[in-house]
């Protein structure tokens, strides 16, 4: 194991970066978190959702986390994602990232197969603690995603029996009740990471939750803005907390990003439809228009609408107008122009399908 597990602040869900022809690009990558940490970030996540860990073999899963090890030697924690809705394959995985040196592992809630809170705690989280020893385990309960939930009460019994083994939960319910019923259960010791962006300092400052820190999305982007507003509402310095979240809330409200299109039916009917493209397709897209990585993502996920990919160059004028420091340690690390980059109609239409 590679360090102690803090878990607490700003860690960071990398997305992945493809070449052209849909090779993991190593050297984007490592480029990405040589930029993490410069800007400050307490660890990333490689392998998350956010890294297209779903499309990545378990060859290519287990050469990203290593690649993440690696680069970041030591300097911050690397909290490797290792879930599967196969205990086996978690097991498999789990081992491989504690042997590779990663700090701790994040093992989400069983996606399709929609075990109950009882066996995704005795068939899923137990097993893998009884089977690779001396890593921490971080629980990931995302219920819109995996169809499934770790209860509270299984979450605290896991916690409970062992603190150091399961010191903290990646939150991503959306339920501020279901939040606070886990530091009931669970008591003072067990650390509340948020998996929303767009509600961490709410979780931060909810007294009844005490939220740590969050596993952030779009610090992919703005790592050093976001982990400046997580410290400072750490250091109830309010003032500062306000001016990064104002500056930040057009760009937090688009881990997801919800537009509505038409389709023309084959009879010529015109149909109204809702497209919700989520996480990592936004992110990726303004990364991609910023010239941060390419665009390139893995079937099923593709390119955006032109009114999502609007939405989300407005979102980013709009941080960069009220505070243009926040995109600013983009320009040296990869070598770009924001102003330029975001002014650019031809960078953005081509980004669209």
């Amino acid at each position: 194991m590679s360090g102690t597990f803090r878990p607490h602040g700003l860690w960071t869900a990398l997305v992945t970066p493809f070449s052209a022809d849909l090779q993991v690009d190593d050297d984007s990558f490592r480029s990405l978190i040589e930029f993490q940490i410069q800007e400050g970030v307490d660890g990333v996540l490689p392998c998350g959702t956010t890294g297209e860990s779903p499309t990545l073999s378990w060859r290519e899963h287990d050469a990203v986390v290593e690649a993440a090890i690696r680069t970041v030697d030591g300097r911050v924690g690397v909290l490797a994602g290792t879930g599967s809705n196969n205990t086996q394959e978690a097991i498999r995985s789990t081992t491989q990232a504690k042997e590779a040196g990663a700090t701790a592992a994040l093992l989400v809630d069983c996606y399709y197969n929609g075990p109950s809170s009882l066996e995704l705690r005795t068939e899923y989280y137990e097993r893998i603690l009884g089977q690779v020893p001396d890593i921490p385990i971080v629980p990931y309960v995302i219920p819109g995603r995996s169809g499934c939930a770790l209860s509270a009460a299984d979450l605290a019994i896991l916690h409970l029996n062992d603190p150091k083994r399961v010191p903290a939960v990646k939150q991503a319910t959306g339920d501020l009740d279901r939040m606070r019923l886990d530091r009931k259960l669970s008591g003072s010791a067990l650390s509340i990471l948020s998996g929303d962006d767009e509600m961490t300092l709410t979780m931060m400052r909810d007294e009844k939750i005490r939220g740590c820190g969050v596993i952030s999305v779009l610090s992919n982007i703005v790592p050093g803005a976001i982990g400046g507003m997580v410290r400072a509402q750490s250091a109830d310095d309010a003032e500062e907390t306000e001016r990064l979240a104002q500056a930040l809330e057009p760009l937090l409200k688009l881990v997801n990003c919800t537009v509505t299109g038409v389709r023309t039916l084959p009879n010529g009917q015109s149909v109204e439809v809702t497209d919700k493209f989520r996480n990592p397709v936004p992110v990726k897209t303004m990364m991609a228009g910023l010239g941060m990585i390419s665009s390139v993502k893995r079937a099923p996920l593709g390119r955006m609408s032109s009114a999502a990919v609007a939405q989300c160059r407005d979102a980013l004028r709009q941080v960069h107008t009220a505070d243009p420091g926040i995109l600013g340690p983009i320009e040296e690390a990869f070598e770009v122009r924001i102003g330029q980059r975001l002014g650019d109609d031809g960078v953005w239409s081509a980004l669209a399908r």
